[in-house]
């Protein structure tokens, strides 16, 4: 990423039109972004953000971050998202720069699990996450506030290959 990415970020991803209806969560403090990326590039050892292209052109970005199932120095796992311009979408971009992130975070980190999830009405990020290689877990009902309201959420995930489970 750099810093004139962040220009097409706030023009596009802070409003309602730029991100469309899944990932409005209201106005966010200006600059927030500018300042993490004067301190660290958003980059970091429990996070990262970086900057999708299609050709030339920035077409959005994919982030990853820290969360756990239990204790978190035992049980982390990677959580990725992506925002994508709306004149990239349905292009088939999403599903690779998900494709790519995975790959990345397996080859450069301890984590076996990657996960992700979207609103169960985004049937277009549901196919991009099941064509870069996720499988669908369960729906998590109400359990993101947007829009005045709960909604429902679809859990995928990706595990390391070739790290097979113990069965007990």
């Amino acid at each position: 990423m750099i810093e004139k990415d962040l220009t097409i970020f706030e023009e596009e991803f802070y409003s309602p039109e730029g991100t469309g209806p899944y990932q409005w969560f209201g106005h966010r403090t200006p600059g927030r972004e500018r300042r993490a990326f004067a301190e660290t590039g958003l980059l970091s050892d429990d996070q990262g953000t970086l900057t999708v292209c299609s050709g030339e052109e920035v077409a959005g970005r994919v982030e990853w971050f820290k969360a756990s199932w239990g204790r978190p120095l035992t049980s982390w796992c990677w959580e990725i998202a992506i925002g994508l311009r709306p004149s990239f979408q349905g292009r088939g971009i999403g599903t690779e720069a998900q494709r790519q992130l995975a790959a990345y975070l397996f080859e450069h980190t301890r984590a076996h699990r990657i996960q992700a999830f979207t609103d169960l009405r985004n049937l277009g990020e549901q196919r991009a996450l099941e064509k870069a290689g996720f499988q669908r877990e369960g729906v998590i009902r109400e359990a993101q506030w947007r829009g005045g309201r709960w909604n429902d959420q679809v859990l995928y995930s990706l595990l390391r290959p070739g790290a097979g489970r113990t069965e007990p």
